[in-house]
């Protein structure tokens, strides 16, 4: 069976990233997969040092177990001065070839301003820097202060089908990769 997860790159409480997660998520069940919610808020990770261990942490060690047994990753990161939030890039920092090479990955980020791929398009090189597989599908939630309900649904019904089939397009992918390489 496949295992899913996904972490958000912001720590703010009532972020939007976290529930552009909420809503990814609740896609996949919807398409019959459950993805477990990695909650970066609720972990003690430390700055990266390039260290192999970190053992004041322990937290690390189940963040790198948890990604290393995943097939699929699912990543969402606020937009913050036109690239990755450095909450985001620090937990991919911390991890390495051996947790994240061969991962199929998908991308969301969120941005106060206009929709645009700045932040996507620096964390797909990040990606495929340790060989994980990004697929070509992504979403930009531009002016996320209005982007969501109260209840943190997307607003915009053509936003919504643009994440359906990026998540459709994660699940399928992942499958594809993984029965390849059965």
């Amino acid at each position: 069976m496949l295992k899913f997860i996904g972490w958000a790159g912001s720590l703010r409480e009532g972020s939007y990233s976290q529930s552009a997660l909420d809503a990814a998520i609740a896609k996949a069940a919807v398409q019959g997969v459950t993805v477990e919610r990695l909650d970066l808020r609720q972990m003690s990770l430390p700055f990266c040092t390039g260290a192999e261990s970190y053992p004041d942490y322990p937290d690390v060690d189940t963040f790198r177990a948890k990604v290393k047994e995943a097939d699929g990753i699912l990543l969402v990161t606020p937009e913050y001065h036109g690239s990755v939030s450095g909450v985001l890039k620090n937990s991919l920092d911390l991890l390495s070839f051996e947790h994240l090479s061969g991962k199929v990955v998908a991308m969301i980020s969120v941005l106060g301003g206009q929709a645009n791929s700045n932040a996507l398009n620096d964390l797909r090189v990040i990606l495929r820097w340790v060989h994980a597989w990004v697929i070509p599908e992504q979403v930009a939630i531009g002016q996320a202060w209005q982007a969501f309900t109260a209840a943190g649904q997307l607003k915009d019904a053509k936003l919504e089908e643009r994440l359906d089939k990026m998540i459709a397009s994660w699940i399928q992918t992942t499958r594809k990769l993984r029965e390849a390489n059965s």
